[in-house]
């Protein structure tokens, strides 16, 4: 263990002085932490790559990071199942599924998180045929605050599998996880410029037509670079037009992903932070210089994309039907009120799940995600996105930052209360949380 150790996430926006801070290098090790902690009347927050926007994984009182617990456990070779330690990184999971044939059914566009963290707060990809994290999670292994474990599954305590596969680490310290692998595949990418009112008008229809859609809009341009990702077997064929897709070389990969997307990138934010009145003309040259391109690489190669330009994000989801008209209206209020904004928005889809905190839980969901550089106040921006949201009934992402408290939840998921329920059962003392998760949640009365 250390003492006093300064907690920052990614973006520098959260941080946290909690005075223990440990990398348990066992399972029993990490049973000690948590009985001391207990024993002593401590707060505890797990915590990955501090990725998550919101102070979710923030504490005052004990850190504990997984680090040390990582990699594969076992392998069903036949089921494609494979059971992970909690703190693996979904950016190692690739090279540790290789040997068997494996791959993540889906991903989100970065991968330095702790799995248990993604599953935690209920992290998704893009592709209404694929649900996000938790809904792949067959198993979980959950440690209270006494050491002992409970390994749940759909046959082993079923209800508090259901509702412990998002917890946002409010019920115990997850230990092992479980997924519904598949088979490794390749991705065939087509990135094509398109009119941004016609790509509106005809938002779901292309959405469904894909195995994986997603675009981005730079705010003050009329044009949108989509992203369109068809599935295909190892070594197998692409269909149609897409038969002659060609494997990207690597060094141009990287170069393009790396100067060109994130150098770029930083330029333009920074330029325009310091002179905000040039952002529309900097998005405008921007958006002028992509060209589409069409290339095929392993699917989680397509998926992510690394992101160095630090930024503060707000994301809800709300139902699929509703989110053209959503993006219509932030776009009329960044044009109303003159608002210079940078960085653009991302569009992407997810299927419903029977996950009871999922923000896709029983609806197909379109996710809508505004950013702003770190040099940059968010504050008016979000709030004014986060009320378009919430008045087309969408749900925030629980690591992105969001202003709802516990009243507010409890409106936008219909098992809300059976998850607090759950938590006042496992954990009746609040050790697992801080004083963000109990806003989410409500106030647990604590012995003194």
């Amino acid at each position: 263990m250390s003492a006093r150790r300064l907690f920052r996430n990614w973006s520098g926006h959260v941080h946290a002085y909690p005075h223990t801070f440990v990398r348990p290098t066992s399972v029993g090790a990490l049973a000690e932490v948590l009985t001391s902690a207990a024993a002593a009347g401590h707060r505890i927050r797990p915590v990955g790559a501090g990725h998550s926007f919101t102070p979710v994984a923030a504490g005052d009182d004990v850190m504990i990071n997984l680090d040390h617990l990582s990699g594969i456990i076992t392998v069903d070779e036949a089921s494609g199942r494979v059971r992970f330690h909690a703190g693996t990184r979904l950016r190692d999971i690739p090279a540790l599924l290789a040997p068997f044939g494996l791959a993540l059914a889906n991903q989100g566009d970065v991968n330095p998180q702790a799995l248990a963290g993604a599953i935690s707060t209920s992290t998704h990809g893009t592709g209404l045929g694929f649900t996000g994290f938790a809904g792949t999670v067959t198993g979980l292994s959950l440690m209270g605050s006494d050491g002992a474990v409970r390994n749940l599954s759909a046959t082993s305590e079923p209800e508090i599998f259901d509702l412990a596969r998002v917890g946002l680490g409010v019920l115990g310290i997850v230990t092992e996880i479980e997924l519904q692998c598949v088979p490794a595949f390749d991705l065939i990418a087509e990135e094509l410029v398109t009119d941004v009112d016609e790509l509106l008008a005809d938002l779901e229809s292309r959405m469904r037509a894909a195995d994986h859609f997603e675009f981005y809009w730079f705010p003050h341009t009329d044009t949108a670079l989509t992203k369109t990702n068809t599935r295909v077997g190892l070594g197998e064929i692409g269909p149609g037009h897409l038969a002659e897709a060609g494997v990207r070389n690597r060094i141009l990969n990287l170069l393009d992903k790396e100067v060109v997307e994130n150098g770029a990138l930083r330029l333009a934010v920074e330029l325009g932070a310091a002179v905000p009145k040039l952002v529309p003309h900097i998005n405008r040259l921007a958006q002028s210089a992509v060209t589409d391109r069409t290339y095929r690489a392993p699917g989680y190669d397509v998926f992510v994309t690394p992101r160095r330009v630090r930024f503060n994000e707000l994301e809800y989801a709300v139902p699929f039907a509703s989110g053209a008209e959503v993006i219509r209206e932030i776009r009329a209020a960044i044009e109303s009120r003159g608002w210079t904004i940078s960085f653009p928005i991302e569009v992407r889809s997810a299927a419903a799940d029977d996950v009871p905190l999922s923000t896709a839980y029983g609806r197909e969901t379109m996710y809508i995600a505004v950013h702003r550089f770190v040099k940059e106040d968010f504050a008016e921006y979000f709030r004014v996105v986060e009320g378009i949201c919430r008045s087309h009934g969408g749900r925030p992402h629980w690591g992105k930052i969001h202003s709802l408290g516990a009243g507010d939840l409890r409106q936008l998921y219909p098992r809300f209360e059976d998850f607090c329920e759950l938590r006042s059962r496992l954990d009746p003392q609040a050790m697992f949380g801080n004083r963000f998760t109990d806003s989410l949640f409500g106030p647990v009365s604590r012995a003194s």
